[in-house]
C-alpha cells in the first residue's frame, strides 16, 4: 500500500455514493409525494365527490383541485393515509437499523447493500404493476401499507450500511450520500408536477411515475457493482483493515507484556491483572462503548428528524391558499411546490452545502442549540393555514408566511442533519468508524419513527 492515497479521479466514488443516497430515500419519496394517485385509489365509489379514474385527466386542474381543496369530506382511509403511511415507514425504518447496527459484522457488506436495492426494486415493480389492477379501496390501503414496510425495512438496511461504509472514507464523503437523500424528494416531487401537467389520465401517470423509479434504483444497483473496482475506494478500505489489524496487534502485545509483568510482580494475581485487561483483547469495540463517543451528534441528528417529521407531510401537506381561488392553477399546484418541491430543493441544498461549509465544528455547543432551537417550527406550521382544523387559530394565513417558513425549515433540516451524520463517525478510532456510522443512521431513524408517532398528536391539536 502506498503512503499517498489515489485521487478519486473524476469523483467518480463521490458521484456513486451520491447516486447510492439518491436510491435509500427515492422510493420513500415517491410513495410520500404520490398524494393525489392514493387519495384517488382510496375514494368510496359510492361517494359522488370520487372521480371516475378512467375519465381523469390530470391536467384538468379544476377537477383535480376538487379533490385536494374542496372535497367536504374525506372517508376514514383517506383521512389517515399521511399518518398511517409515515408511521409504517418510520417503524420498520427504526427496526431493521437497529438491527443492522448489530449485525453489519455478522452479514457480508455486499449481501447488506446490493441484496436490499435488488428487494426495493422488486416491490417497486410490483408498484406499477398495480397500478394497472382495480382494488377494493380497503385491500388496496392494506396492501400499500404492507409495500411501504418492505421497501423502508430494505431501506434501513441499505441506509445503515451506506453510512457505515462511508466512515471508512474522509468525511467529506459522508456529504455526497446526505445531498443524494435531499435530491430524492425533489426528484419525487418535480416527477410528481410532470404527471400533472403531462396531459396523461391518472392510470397512465402513476403507472410512468413508478416506473421511473425503477430506473433509477437500476441505475444505483450499477454503481455499486462498479464501486469495488474504483482505486480510490479500495485503498480506504484496505487502510481500513490494515489499520484495524495493526491496532489489534498492538493491543494484543500490550496485553501479553501486563500479563507477564503482572506475573512477575505477583504470581498469584494473574486473574486481577487479566479482568484489568479484559477490553483490551482485540475484539470489536461494543456498540455501547462506541455510543458514549459521539451520543451527542447521535441525539443532535435524532431530534432534527423528530421535529421534521412530526409536521411533514401530516401538517404541511394540509396547508390551503389564501391567495388563489379553489379553481385556479395555483391551487392545483400549492402543495406539490410549495410543500414537497420547495422542500425538498432547500433540503438539498442544505445538505450540499456541508460539501464547503462545515460550521460549526465538531466539538461546537452551538450546533446542538441550532439543533434544538428547530423546535420552533411545530407551532409555526400548526399556526398557518391548515385545513381541517379545530383548535387553534390561524395566525400566518398569507401563503408567503407558510413559503418562508418552509425554506428556513428545509435548509435548517437538511444542513444540521448533514453535519451531524458527517461529524459523527470522525469522532471514533478509524477502526470504529463503520459500526459509528451504523450508530448514526439508527438514530436517524429513531428521529423519524418520533416524528412520525408525533405526527398523529400534531394533526390532531391543530
Amino acid at each position: 500500500m502506498t503512503s499517498n492515497p489515489p485521487p478519486d479521479r473524476y469523483k467518480a466514488v463521490w458521484l456513486i455514493f451520491f447516486t447510492l443516497g439518491l436510491g435509500t430515500l427515492l422510493p420513500w419519496n415517491f410513495f410520500m409525494t404520490a398524494t393525489r394517485y392514493f387519495n384517488e385509489r382510496l375514494a368510496d365509489p359510492t361517494n359522488e365527490t370520487a372521480l371516475d379514474r378512467s375519465a381523469l385527466n390530470i391536467t384538468t386542474l379544476e377537477r383535480v383541485s376538487n379533490i385536494t381543496i374542496t372535497t367536504p369530506k374525506q372517508n376514514h382511509l383517506q383521512a389517515k393515509f399521511n399518518n398511517v403511511m409515515t408511521l409504517c415507514a418510520m417503524l420498520p425504518l427504526l427496526i431493521f437499523t437497529c438491527l443492522n447496527s448489530f449485525l453489519h459484522q455478522r452479514i457480508s457488506q455486499k449481501v447488506r447493500i446490493l441484496g436490499s436495492l435488488i428487494a426495493i426494486l422488486i416491490v417497486f415493480m410490483l408498484t406499477a404493476v398495480f397500478v394497472k389492477i382495480s382494488f377494493e379501496p380497503l385491500t388496496f390501503f392494506i396492501l400499500t401499507m404492507i409495500k411501504i414496510v418492505f421497501i423502508n425495512s430494505f431501506g434501513a438496511i441499505l441506509q445503515g450500511s451506506l453510512f457505515g461504509m462511508a466512515g471508512l472514507l474522509p468525511a467529506s464523503y459522508t456529504t455526497p450520500i446526505m445531498s443524494g437523500q435531499g435530491l430524492a424528494g425533489t426528484f419525487a416531487a418535480f416527477a410528481m408536477i410532470c404527471a400533472i401537467t403531462s396531459g396523461s389520465e391518472l392510470e397512465e401517470s402513476a403507472f410512468g411515475y413508478f416506473i421511473t423509479a425503477c430506473v433509477v434504483i437500476l441505475l444505483a444497483i450499477v454503481a455499486y457493482i462498479a464501486l469495488p473496482k474504483l482505486e480510490f475506494f479500495c485503498y480506504h478500505v484496505t487502510k481500513e483493515k490494515t489499520c484495524q489489524s495493526n491496532e489489534a496487534n498492538a493491543e494484543h502485545e500490550t496485553k501479553i507484556n501486563l500479563m507477564n509483568k503482572g506475573e512477575e510482580e505477583n504470581p498469584n494475581g494473574r486473574e486481577g491483572v487479566l479482568s484489568t485487561t479484559d477490553n483490551s483483547d482485540g475484539k470489536e469495540p461494543s456498540v455501547i462503548f462506541i455510543f458514549k463517543k459521539l451520543w451527542p451528534m447521535a441525539l443532535s441528528v435524532c431530534f432534527v428528524f423528530t421535529v421534521t417529521i412530526g409536521v411533514f407531510p401530516a401538517v404541511t401537506a394540509d396547508a390551503r391558499s389564501t391567495i388563489a381561488a379553489d379553481t385556479s392553477a395555483w391551487s392545483g399546484y400549492f402543495i406539490p411546490v410549495s410543500c414537497f418541491l420547495l422542500f425538498n430543493l432547500c433540503d438539498w441544498a442544505g445538505r450540499s452545502l456541508t460539501a464547503v461549509c462545515m460550521w460549526p465544528g465538531k466539538d461546537s455547543i452551538l450546533l446542538h442549540i441550532l439543533v434544538i432551537a428547530r423546535i420552533i417550527f411545530i407551532p409555526l406550521f400548526m399556526l398557518c393555514n391548515i385545513h381541517p382544523r379545530q383548535y387553534l387559530p390561524v395566525f400566518f394565513s398569507h401563503d408567503s408566511y407558510y413559503i418562508v417558513v418552509m425554506i428556513v425549515f428545509a435548509f435548517s433540516n437538511g444542513y444540521l442533519a448533514s453535519l451531524c451524520m458527517c461529524f459523527g463517525p470522525k469522532k471514533v478510532l478509524a477502526h470504529e468508524a463503520e459500526t459509528a456510522g451504523a450508530i448514526m443512521a439508527f438514530f436517524l431513524s429513531l428521529g423519524l419513527a418520533l416524528g412520525a408517532a408525533f405526527s398523529f398528536l400534531f394533526r390532531e391539536l391543530v
